[in-house]
């Protein structure tokens, strides 16, 4: 039987709520494109049409749009299941596609390779599960976030920005990065997407497992990434009161398919949203 917690008090048994929500939500009539354009101030620098994403032969996001504008943040909630990641997955070549469209600043770049939307698409991608290397140093961690780039001086240079933006990794550049807390593992994956000076940072589950401070400090990072940096940023976030607090915009994806789209903070207090994700 689900139990959904809220953010303050007891946990909550919403199992049958909770499911006609879902139902409910599953039957809406999907937001139209020219409305997730407007939502995207009009220029889309990301945009899915009719994306269909899955796994050798099980398709499961059926037809999802999506459109981000530059120098905008998207926070995708929804149950868990419903397909969040994987839209992620068919972006970056993780997943198999079997329809639609991906552009990135109006480029298509449907089944590009993930060096491709690095590389030529400055798009990056840090995974929902951990991607550092414990035994190397925290220092070799960030160059290999530079293995495709030419030039080593400009690896080093760009790690030694970090560093100096960040002093707790810097505290830690010489030793293992397995002796980093769990926030901090998080700050350095994050910091080695960033070693490419991308323009598009797409996060899978920022907040996952980390302690409360822990999750104020990703999401200051990103918050700073996104408004002193201008970088277009993506995020799938469980916490959804967290993720939509942070970003422009809010989508939710239940069944593989987009049942809402609204400004974030307008997500935040509509009430459907409110029952199901947020403990309201």
């Amino acid at each position: 039987m689900p139990v959904f917690k809220s953010d303050s008090g007891p946990p909550t048994d919403t199992s049958k709520s909770a499911g006609t929500l879902i139902a409910e939500t599953a039957l809406m009539e999907a937001p139209s494109r020219e409305r997730l354009t407007q939502l995207a101030n009009g220029d889309p620098h990301v945009a899915l049409r009719g994306l269909r994403v899955g796994y050798s032969n099980m398709e499961v996001v059926h037809g999802i749009d999506l459109m981000v504008g530059k120098g905008q943040s998207l926070c995708i909630v929804g149950p868990n299941g419903a397909g969040k990641s994987t839209v992620l997955h068919g972006v970056f070549g993780l997943a198999d596609i079997f329809g639609g469209s991906i552009e990135i600043a109006g480029q298509d770049v449907t089944g590009a390779s993930v060096s491709t939307m690095l590389m030529q698409s400055k798009a990056v991608y840090v995974l929902q599960s951990s991607s550092i290397f414990p035994d190397m140093t925290v220092e070799e961690n960030l160059f290999m976030g530079g293995f495709l780039l030419d030039s080593r001086h400009l690896v080093h240079g760009a790690a030694e920005s970090i560093f100096d933006t960040h002093p707790k990794l810097a505290q830690h550049r010489n030793d293992p990065a397995g002796v980093l807390s769990g926030g901090e593992r998080r700050l350095l994956e994050l910091s080695r997407a960033l070693i490419t000076e991308p323009e598009i940072i797409v996060v899978d589950e920022p907040s996952i497992g980390l302690e409360p401070r822990a999750v104020e400090t990703v999401f200051e990072m990103l918050e700073r990434l996104q408004r002193r940096e201008g970088k277009t940023i993506i995020v799938v976030e469980q916490n959804a009161k967290k993720g939509l607090q942070f970003a422009d915009i809010g989508y939710v994806i239940v069944s593989g398919r987009l049942a809402l789209a609204d400004q974030a903070a307008d997500l935040l207090k509509n009430p459907r949203v409110s029952r199901l994700f947020l403990g309201g």
